[in-house]
């Protein structure tokens, strides 16, 4: 369950966090994760999701690299840039093995982005490049901050598979999302967009708004394409 944060604090993220409940109740529901977490997706589906994710990560790194430079001190461009390197690097490693360590089903051609995929990160890419640091952050934050959620949750849920099967194939992304560094990566990402915020116009502030319940919007539909694939038209 994507817990809820206390709003009483006047943080700008509170209220994002609350503007996208209903959202966040859907991903709570998702088919997908409840298997995930239950340990019984199919292996086929998991593939899906983690060749759509390592194609997701290679924008998502690139829109990370922008938001960087255009960051408005060293320690906020640091965090971003470090943040790209490792979705690039850290996590495409974790990916790349769990697609050729064997305990997933062959690779069934060459991995295409979905249409949600394609779209999520091209909006990323564009928000970065585009738009302003803060709108931009704004972007970025739910990857961060939802996937934080997602991940301490189904590590919780998913305990006593785990332990039963250390070497299930859905041990090491679960871990990896659950860890305490990228549960600090996620609260970073927060305070940097609530620090933006301070400093944004109130039209900016809702263009924030904007940025952020889109990207949670697409990581609703991420998750749930996985399982419930909408194919490209035949070309």
């Amino acid at each position: 369950m994507l817990r809820a944060h206390t709003t009483n604090t006047g943080l700008f993220t509170d209220q994002l966090w609350d503007r996208t409940k209903v959202l966040r109740s859907a991903i709570d529901d998702l088919e997908f994760l409840r298997h995930l977490g239950e340990g019984t997706l199919p292996l086929e589906v998991f593939r899906t999701y983690i060749e759509q994710d390592s194609l997701y990560l290679t924008g998502y790194s690139k829109a990370l690299a922008i938001l960087a430079a255009k960051s408005p001190d060293p320690q906020t461009a640091a965090f971003w840039a470090t943040s790209s390197a490792n979705a690039a690097a850290v996590e495409s490693a974790m990916h790349d093995q769990l697609l050729t360590g064997g305990a997933l089903p062959p690779q069934q051609g060459e991995p295409e982005h979905s249409q949600t995929c394609l779209a999520y990160v091209s909006y990323l890419i564009a928000a970065a490049a585009t738009d302003s640091y803060a709108v931009a952050a704004a972007a970025a934050l739910p990857c961060f901050w939802i996937y934080a959620e997602v991940g301490r949750d189904l590590a919780e849920s998913a305990a006593k598979v785990i332990a039963a099967d250390p070497a299930h194939p859905y041990a090491q992304w679960v871990a990896t999302y659950g860890a305490a560094e990228f549960q600090q990566a996620a609260a970073t990402a927060r305070s940097l967009v609530d620090a933006a915020a301070e400093s944004a116009t109130e039209q900016e502030r809702a263009a924030m708004e904007k940025a952020f319940v889109l990207a949670v919007r697409y990581e609703l539909m991420f998750w749930d394409t996985a399982l419930h694939p909408q194919p490209w038209p035949a070309a």
